[in-house]
C-alpha cells in the first residue's frame, strides 16, 4: 500500500517540475543573469547547500551558482559524508581555498590532496578514519602558512607507533600554527591515550589554542614544569607564554596539574579540563588546587568536568570553601562549568553567581548538594547570563527555575534530568524572549504545560523532551497550536525515549513546523510507516521544500521495512542523516540500501545506535 501511494506521488511531482527542468520554459531563464550573480554573491558560504540544489533548477541558475562557488575561500562540508564522486564535482566548483571543514569518512588521500596547497590557512579534518600517516605527516609541509589545524582520528592500537611518529613529523613542519585541536577516539583511554606523549616539544612557539584528546596528566605537567633530569635541566614548553586556550580529555585532574598550568601559562584565557578516572584517585583535586587557579589572572572561562564514563567518581575533596577563593580571585570569569562536585553546596555555588557579576554562561553538572536555595532572590541582582546548565541535579525544583527565568538575556536554558522541575515555571520560561534553546528532557512536564509553553513568546528553536513521559500526542498538539510561535521557530526537535508519542504527534508536527531540520523520535514504539511516509512527503503540499536534514528512528520497532521506499528519490529530498538502527529496516538487502546509496551519495544511513550525525560513533562504523 505504501509504495502504490509513493508511486503516485512521484508522478504528480515529476509533472510539477517538468517545466522547471532544463530545457523547459521557465521564467528563471528570461531573468538578467547579473541580476542573480548579484544576489548570490550577498550569501554566506553555509548556503552551499542551498547552492547546489537550486543549480539543479535552470541554467541560468546552475551559471550563476558555479560563479558563486569560484568565489569561495571558505567552505564547510562537515554536514555531509560526501563520496568521492561529490566531493570532485563540489571541489572543481570552487576557487581557492584557504578555509575547509570536512567529515572524511568516505574520503582518500587523493581527494584530501587534491585541495591541500600552500594558501590553505585553516583545515578541519573530521572522522579520518580512512587517511593514511603519510597524508597527515605532508600537511605541514604542503600547507606552509597552517595557522589552524583540528583533526579527527579512530586510531587502533597496533598502529600507535606509527601514529605518533608521523604526526610529530607533521606539526614540526607547521611554524605559524596558532590553533591545534587533535581527537582521537578508542575503545579504552590507557589503550590509546599514549598516542600523543611528547606532543608538547612538538608544538611551535605561535600555539596559542590546544585541544588534546585524551592527554596524559604526567606527560602535561612535565611538559609544563623545569625539571632536573639526571644532569640535565629540562626547560618548559616554548609556547607558555602564548598559549591562552587549552582544553584536555585527561586521566585524572589533580592539584599537580592544575598548580602546574597556573605557574606555566600566565596568559591563559581559557581552561577546560575533563577527566577520566578509571579507579578512584589517590590524588584528587582538593581545594588547594582550585586556589593555585586565582594565578591566571586573564582567565575568563573555566571548565573542570568529571566523567563517569568508567567508575561512579565524583570530586570529593572539593568543598564550598575552595568555590568562595575561586570568586574572590577571579571576579572577571565569564564562563563556568562544573561536573561532579558532590561536596559543594549551594553556598559554594552561589558564591560564583554573585562575586562573577560579568558571568554569561553557567553549567553545573551532577551537583549532589545543589537545591534551589542558590537562586533565591535571584532576581533582587542584575544579571548578564546567556546560558544556563542545571543538568542532573535532581534537587533543583521549579521554584529556583521561576527565579532563573527572571534573567531576561537568557537564550539557553537546559535543565536535562531534573526530575523535579514540573509545569508551574513554564509560564515563566515562556515569557523569555530570547531563548532560542530549552531542554527540559526528564523533568515532570505534562500536558497542561505544553499547552502554556506553546502560548508563550520564546522564539525556541531547539526543543528538547527526551524522557518526559507524561507528554502525550495531546501535549504535541498543544504546543504547536495554530496560534503558536514555536511552531514558526522550531527547527530541532528531541522526542526520544517517549512512550506518549504516536503518528498523531508526527503528523502534527509535520503540519506545523514548517522550518524543522532535525526530528529525534528514537525508543518511540508507537510510530510507524504512517510518520515516516508523513516526513517524507512533507513539502509536496503548498509546494515548500522539505528542509529535513537529520533523522533519528532507531528503536521504532513499529515502523517496518516497507518505510524503505520512502528514501528513495523524490522523498526526503534534503535528508543528509537517518538513524534506522533496531528497526525492521535494518533486515533489508544490502542491494536496496546500495540502489539508495548510489541516488544520493551524501545520505548517512546508520544501522547502529549512534545519535544524530554520529559523532560518538562512526569509528566503529563500515566504510
Amino acid at each position: 500500500m505504501i509504495k502504490q501511494q509513493l508511486d503516485m506521488s512521484h508522478k504528480r511531482s515529476a509533472g510539477d517540475t517538468a517545466t522547471t527542468s532544463y530545457g523547459g520554459d521557465s521564467l528563471l531563464e528570461t531573468l538578467p543573469e547579473g541580476i542573480l550573480n548579484e544576489i548570490f554573491s550577498m550569501l554566506e558560504p553555509e548556503t552551499l547547500t542551498t547552492l547546489c540544489s537550486l543549480s539543479c533548477v535552470s541554467r541560468t541558475l546552475k551559471s550563476s551558482v558555479n560563479k558563486t562557488l569560484s568565489s569561495f575561500s571558505s567552505i564547510d562540508l562537515s554536514g555531509f559524508s560526501l563520496d568521492l564522486k561529490t566531493f570532485y564535482g563540489v571541489i572543481k566548483s570552487v576557487g581557492t581555498i584557504k578555509k575547509m571543514t570536512l567529515d572524511c569518512f568516505r574520503l582518500n588521500d587523493s581527494s584530501i590532496r587534491s585541495f591541500l596547497g600552500p594558501d590553505v590557512e585553516e583545515l578541519v579534518l573530521l572522522k579520518c578514519s580512512s587517511l593514511s600517516y603519510k597524508l597527515i605527516a605532508s600537511i605541514g609541509k604542503i600547507c606552509p602558512k597552517l595557522r589552524v589545524l583540528t583533526l579527527e582520528f579512530s586510531v587502533s592500537i597496533f598502529k600507535s607507533a606509527v601514529f605518533d611518529s608521523k604526526l610529530h613529523g607533521s606539526l614540526i613542519n607547521c611554524q605559524h600554527l596558532e590553533s591545534l585541536k587533535i581527537k582521537v577516539r578508542g575503545d579504552d583511554f590507557n589503550d590509546y591515550c599514549f598516542m600523543l606523549l611528547g606532543i608538547y616539544q612538538e608544538l611551535p612557539e605561535t600555539i596559542k589554542v590546544l585541544k588534546l584528546e585524551p592527554a596524559i596528566s604526567l606527560d602535561t605537567i612535565i611538559s609544563l614544569k623545569s625539571f632536573t633530569y639526571g644532569n640535565m635541566l629540562l626547560a618548559p614548553i616554548a609556547f607558555g607564554q602564548t598559549l591562552t586556550h587549552i582544553s584536555l580529555v585527561i586521566d585524572i585532574i589533580s592539584d599537580t596539574l592544575l598548580h602546574s598550568i597556573a605557574n606555566a601559562l600566565p596568559q591563559l584565557v581559557e581552561l577546560d579540563l575533563k577527566d577520566r578516572p578509571t579507579s578512584e584517585p589517590s590524588d584528587d583535586l582538593s581545594n588547594i588546587g582550585i586556589q593555585s587557579l586565582v594565578n591566571c589572572k586573564h582567565l575568563t572561562s573555566l571548565s573542570l568536568m568529571r566523567s563517569r564514563q568508567n567508575i561512579s567518581s565524583l570530586f570529593k575533596r572539593t568543598s564550598d570553601m575552595g568555590m568562595f577563593l575561586l570568586s574572590e580571585g577571579l571576579k572577571g570569569l565569564e564562563s563556568v562549568r562544573f561536573g561532579g562536585f558532590s561536596k559543594v553546596s549551594d553556598a559554594g555555588f552561589t558564591s560564583i553567581l554573585n562575586s562573577c557579576l560579568s558571568l554569561k554562561k553557567f553549567e553545573i553538572q551532577s551537583a549532589l548538594l545543589l537545591t534551589d536555595l542558590a537562586f533565591q532572590d535571584f532576581s533582587k541582582v542584575p544579571r548578564s547570563l546567556v546560558e544556563v546548565k542545571l543538568v542532573s541535579c535532581s534537587s533543583i525544583t521549579s521554584e529556583a527555575i521561576c527565579e532563573l527565568a527572571t534573567c531576561s538575556s537568557l537564550e539557553v536554558l537546559d535543565l536535562f534530568g531534573c526530575k523535579s522541575v514540573a509545569d508551574s515555571c513554564l509560564n515563566n520560561i515562556s515569557r523569555l524572549t530570547l531563548l532560542t534553546s530549552l531542554n527540559l528532557g526528564g523533568a515532570d512536564v505534562t500536558n497542561a504545560g505544553m499547552a502554556v509553553l506553546g502560548k508563550g513568546n520564546a522564539p525556541i528553536s531547539c526543543l528538547s523532551l527526551r524522557g518526559c513521559k507524561r507528554v502525550s500526542d495531546e501535549g504535541i498538539v498543544s504546543l504547536l497550536g495554530s496560534e503558536s510561535k514555536i511552531r514558526k521557530t522550531l527547527t530541532s526537535l528531541d522526542l526520544g525515549h517517549m512512550p506518549g508519542m504516536s503518528d498523531k504527534a508526527i503528523t502534527t508536527i509535520v503540519d506545523a513546523c514548517i522550518g524543522l531540520t532535525e526530528l529525534i523520535i528514537r525508543n518511540c514504539f508507537h510510530v510507524t510507516d504512517a510518520s515516516v511516509k508523513a516526513l517524507a512527503l512533507k513539502g509536496k503540499v503548498g509546494g515548500e521544500s522539505n528542509l529535513l536534514r537529520r533523522l533519528d528512528l532507531y528503536n521504532c520497532t513499529a515502523v517496518s521495512a516497507e518505510s524503505l521506499q520512502c528514501m528513495k528519490k523524490p522523498l526526503f529530498r534534503g535528508l543528509q542523516w537517518i538513524g534506522i538502527g533496531r528497526t525492521k529496516l535494518v533486515c533489508v538487502g544490502y542491494a536496496a540500501f546500495d540502489e539508495i546509496c548510489s541516488e544520493r551519495p551524501w545520505l548517512t544511513i546508520c544501522k547502529d545506535g549512534c545519535e544524530v550525525g554520529c559523532h560518538d560513533g562512526w569509528q566503529y562504523h563500515e566504510i
